[in-house]
């Protein structure tokens, strides 16, 4: 009777699982700190502080419950600046393009979307001046929790809060809806209920709606345009946030170029239509809305397919249109960087350009109130321009002023304001943080901050004059102009150098976790030694215990792979790299061949399957097979097809369905071919039919088929999935027990793996391929082929040896080397990639329409690990069976060591990659692409280097 080996085997499992948690941790506190909050708010008397008030005394800094030595109020109507604008409708479009609002001329291309919102390009050209288009630029990460805080606290993003997009904590510090609220400012808030997690105590009034639900389009929209209109009319509020979320949903299932992108544009274009419509009709003198400012805007930007997160221009360049109701101002020569363009009739079109960083503060400055206390932005001055009451004569002392230089005017004091702040959070940050800025970069703020406060007093000094003698010979248009460059150079240095130098490393801390790595590695190395030895004790193996050419060649390969994380360039074809060394191992596998007299089918029909996999990860991923939430029919990526024919369409359909037939075979093939069937065998091969089954219905029921009825899509759409979980589930809660009892009752081990391994791919894989979408079948075809390529290869190769004894795993380790590598090209094959807009947040939703965070984690890390991590980690039993002819005498000894030996071989692969990108973030910290590129793929390699220790041990567990 078989018995299963003692449970010291498993110790290093648990012991490197142990270390690179360990590791991971110390390194990501050391690399991922955020940014330094500090607990001081802007309040209206503190104006006293700044050089910019005529009575400016020295009092108390600001403390941390948000007052200062003076009191809250301020009086007088004034606070920090003059209030120009009455009230503010904010309308928020989440993931707005640039050039879903920018007209087309402005693109080498006419794209289908473009040229949708014509309500907003109308504006702009017709009504001059107090309406235009920005390019709001974002910082990456372009997420859209990041964005609300950029766009409310005046700060740079910090990447940690990534993790936090799916429960948006509360913004603890300095922010434009706080300052709203404590200076009476009542806020009305509709749509994305991320508003409500990230300021639970601001609002007046809120109507949230859930956001996560990607597959939904239309709740968050509805209930904006339920609650919008209605309030448009409605006094008891202040400043009115509408947050659309139908452009982002479209976009993460569908793409940009697709119908529903454009159904939702030009449902936009109308919402919008009417909202203005009803502003400009309560906008005449005494109205309700007379002197209201009104602003469209997107948080961030998206790519083609749909997706944001990083840092390229597609994402962070989003759009704002800004409109005053009041009337245009009787100047034209605000200094501004428009570009203009005519169209087709002659019609002179122009956009500017601005930072999302400059949003807050402008706003601030409009509305009247306190800056955030933590902002670096600066007032925008073309944004600033836009309400005539920046330039409203009727209130201003200098009546000999000519309009734009009494704008200007006006201005220069809010923009003296605005250093003033800046240049007090910047000495207080590095006075408080824990590393701050150096001592040089102080330094050179400070000059550029006196070099501007000497302009500031040369200017005072005109304008005195000026005051007194009305004569205009004082003050020329060059000390306006000097003033307003001295202040802008100031804020755009600390800009710069924040966004250079804002994160705060703790080296100590990186250089401690990449020493705990460097430890695992040694530990990983030793133990796979280790193995090797009691494995030649036990089966007394002549072969050769020395280095063999195989094990370097595979050593190289790993290392190579690893050494391209150390550039940017490589990163980026980090799918390219792997296919490119797996094809390699093809061509090693052809030399040993030739040199043995001949070659195999098996490699042959490996070379094909690389060609395949090249070519679909050049291609990228396809918005119509993200999970299964597209209702359109299957792209045919694999021949690059798109505009396809009706016989190419019915053929798109059909594959699908043709690959899981195929595959269902092969399960049953494999299994029967392999040992006889046993009941717990059929039970577990009906249970993956049947779910196979439904997947198919599942598909059919989501497509757009008009004889379907509604209550069967609802069935096919929801139902069904759950149902899939549901047996799957069940089937591996049984699986488990099961195998446990075959170790008690069965002797013959080899069948007891292929039958616990087969079992556990089969009870895997239907969830993986549900999530996977109609792609997941094609893709679990070419892991099958591959797999069975890589052991019928190797069981050829170790069939004859010198002295009828197994060959030493770790003389030949390029069959684990190549098993991990098709891994590898999976997870690109499946369309993921290493950025957080490569997550398909489409697959987290199969089955449900609300949000829970562990429910729908789970699910989309099945589908972003399912091909590269899950299946290839629970198959590698079947690799270990062929390292060892059947029949071997002492099989039953050594096979428990040569799986250990392979499941620590794997691991160390991953474990190597995972280091070498942790030397790559830490040599790279301070570069520019450092959030948008390195952070990401570090985040990516870590989780997956934890969620592979993870399942091996789990492995170890169910197989050893």
């Amino acid at each position: 009777m078989g018995s299963r080996p003692p449970a010291s085997s498993r110790w290093p499992f648990v012991a490197i699982l142990l270390l690179h948690a360990v590791a991971i941790l110390l390194f990501t506190r050391g690399f991922l700190l955020t940014r330094t909050e500090l607990p001081f708010y802007s309040t209206c008397s503190d104006i006293s502080l700044s050089p910019c008030s005529p009575s400016s005394t020295r009092s108390s800094p600001p403390s941390s419950n948000g007052t200062s030595a003076a009191d809250m109020g301020g009086g007088g109507g004034k606070c920090w600046t003059k209030p120009a604008v009455g009230r503010l409708v904010m309308i928020v479009l989440d993931a707005l393009r640039f050039d879903f609002v920018a007209p087309s001329i402005f693109f080498d291309e006419v794209k289908p979307w473009m040229d949708k919102l014509k309500v907003l390009q109308k504006l702009a050209s017709d009504e001059g001046s107090s309406a235009r288009i920005f390019k709001a630029i974002a910082d990456p990460p372009t997420t859209s929790l990041q964005r609300l805080k950029g766009l409310t606290t005046g700060g740079l993003p910090t990447f940690i809060d990534v993790g936090n997009s799916f429960g948006a904590p509360a913004i603890n510090e300095d922010n434009l809806l706080y300052q709203l609220a404590k200076n009476g400012k009542r806020v009305l808030m509709v749509g994305d209920d991320t508003w409500l997690q990230l300021f639970p105590y601001h609002f007046f009034e809120a109507h949230p709606y859930p956001s996560f639900n990607v597959k939904d389009l239309h709740t968050v929209d509805n209930g904006c345009m339920e609650h919008l209109l209605p309030s448009l009319l409605r006094e008891d509020w202040d400043v009115l946030i509408a947050h659309f979320l139908g452009v982002d949903h479209a976009g993460h299932i569908f793409g940009v170029d697709s119908s529903p992108m454009i159904e939702k544009l030009e449902q936009y274009n109308t919402i919008l239509e009417n909202v203005i419509e009803t502003l400009k009709n309560h906008s005449g003198p005494g109205g309700l809305h007379e002197n209201t400012f009104f602003v469209v805007m997107g948080d961030h930007g998206q790519t083609v397919n749909g997706d944001h997160g990083g840092g390229t221009a597609e994402e962070v360049e989003t759009s704002l249109f800004a409109m005053s109701l009041r009337s245009s101002p009787s100047f034209s020569s605000i200094p501004d960087g428009l570009t203009c363009k005519q169209d087709l009739d002659g019609k002179q079109k122009c956009v500017s350009s601005m930072q999302q960083l400059d949003y807050a503060v402008t706003i601030a400055a409009l509305l009247g109130v306190p800056f955030p206390f933590g902002s670096i932005g600066r007032v925008n001055h073309e944004l600033y321009a836009l309400s005539a009451g920046t330039w409203d004569r009727k209130d201003t002392d200098c009546n000999s002023f000519s309009d734009l230089e009494a704008w200007m005017k006006n201005f220069i004091d809010t923009l003296c304001v605005n250093c003033w702040q800046v240049k007090r959070y910047i000495d207080l940050y590095s006075s408080t943080s824990v590393i701050g800025f150096s001592s040089e970069d102080l330094q050179h703020i400070e000059e550029t901050y006196v070099q501007a406060q000497t302009y500031w007093a040369n200017y005072m000094k005109a304008i005195s004059k000026h005051d007194v003698n009305s004569d205009n010979s004082h003050v020329t248009p060059s000390i306006f102009h000097e003033q307003i460059h001295a202040y802008s150079v100031f804020l755009k240095k600390v800009a710069e150098l924040a966004r250079t130098k804002w994160t705060e490393f703790d080296l100590k801390m990186m250089g401690v976790g990449f020493g705990v790595l460097f430890l695992s590695l040694l530990f990983q190395l030793f133990s796979i030694w280790r193995v090797d030895q009691l494995c030649q004790a036990s089966c007394q193996s002549s072969a050769n215990s020395g280095i063999s050419f195989r094990l370097i060649i595979a050593t190289f390969l790993v290392t190579i792979r690893a050494a391209s994380f150390l550039s940017n360039s490589y990163i980026l074809t980090e799918g390219k790299v792997a296919n490119f060394l797996l094809a390699t191992t093809v061509v090693i596998d052809f030399h040993h061949s030739l040199v043995a007299g001949g070659t195999k089918l098996e490699e042959a029909i490996f070379v094909l399957l690389t060609v395949i996999l090249r070519f679909n990860i050049d291609l990228g991923s396809s918005k119509e097979a993200i999970g299964s939430t597209s209702s359109n029919a299957f792209s045919l990526r694999l021949f690059s097809v798109n505009d396809i024919s009706s016989v190419l369409k019915v053929i798109s359909e059909v594959l699908p369905f043709a690959s899981l037939a195929i595959l269902a075979f092969l399960v049953y093939y494999m299994i029967t071919g392999v040992v006889s069937v046993g009941r717990s065998v059929k039970f577990f091969l009906i249970g993956t039919f049947v779910s196979y089954l439904l997947i198919a219905l599942h598909w059919i029921c989501e497509s757009n088929v008009n004889a379907i009825q509604m209550t069967l899509q609802n069935i096919g759409m929801y139902l069904i999935p759950r149902l899939i979980y549901i047996i799957n589930f069940g089937m591996l809660l049984l699986l488990v027990p099961v195998q446990m009892f075959k170790w008690k009752k069965r002797a013959d081990s080899n069948e007891i793996i292929i039958t616990g391994s087969i079992s556990m791919l089969c009870v895997l894989s239907p969830t993986i391929l549900l999530l996977s979408g109609r792609q997941g079948p094609i893709a679990a075809l070419v892991f099958v082929t591959g797999a069975c390529c890589i052991i019928r290869s190797q069981k050829m190769s170790h069939k004859n040896t010198s002295d009828g004894t197994p060959g030493r795993i770790l003389g030949n380790p390029i069959p684990v080397t190549k098993w991990c590598l098709l891994a590898v090209c999976l997870f690109f094959y499946t369309g993921h990639w290493c950025a957080f807009d490569g997550l398909r947040y489409g697959a987290a939703f199969v089955g449900f329409d609300h949000f829970d965070l562990i429910r729908q984690g789970v699910l989309l890390a099945i589908d972003t690990f399912g091909f590269s991590h899950i299946l290839p980690i629970f198959g590698l039993p079947l690799l270990v069976l062929f390292y060892q002819y059947p029949g071997s005498s002492r099989e039953k000894h050594t096979f428990s060591s040569n799986l250990i030996q392979v499941f620590l071989i794997y691991g160390l692969i991953n474990a190597v990659t995972a280091t070498l990108t942790v030397v790559c973030v830490a040599i790279q910290r301070r570069h520019l692409m450092v959030w948008g590129l390195f952070a990401p793929k570090y985040v990516f390699d870590v989780l997956g280097l934890l969620l592979a220790d993870t399942l091996i041990l789990a492995a170890s567990l169910y197989y050893i």
